[in-house]
């Protein structure tokens, strides 16, 4: 992922509960790592469990996709984007 469409996005993830007080225990991957491993899955067409190495493991990388779903995020995220090269 870019500088730029790093800035374009990071606005839309949501701040962790830890980070504003809420409670809750710090994450154990960044955002931007997240987001590199589910640009990397999409665009190689590879299955959750064939992540390679240099990622979180799969199914961490996999909750945050889900998570990032729910909230509608994914969609956002792409729109945004789309926005972007349009």
């Amino acid at each position: 992922m870019t500088d730029a469409q790093w800035a374009a996005v990071r606005p839309l993830l949501p701040v962790p509960g830890w980070l504003e007080g809420r409670g809750g225990q710090p994450e154990a991957y960044c955002h931007r790592t997240m987001l590199d491993a589910v640009h990397y899955l999409v665009d190689n067409g590879t299955k959750w469990r064939a992540m390679p190495a240099d990622f979180p493991p799969w199914d961490r990388v996999y909750a945050f996709f889900r998570r990032w779903r729910e909230h509608g995020l994914i969609v956002e995220f792409h729109d945004r984007l789309r926005g972007k090269v349009r």
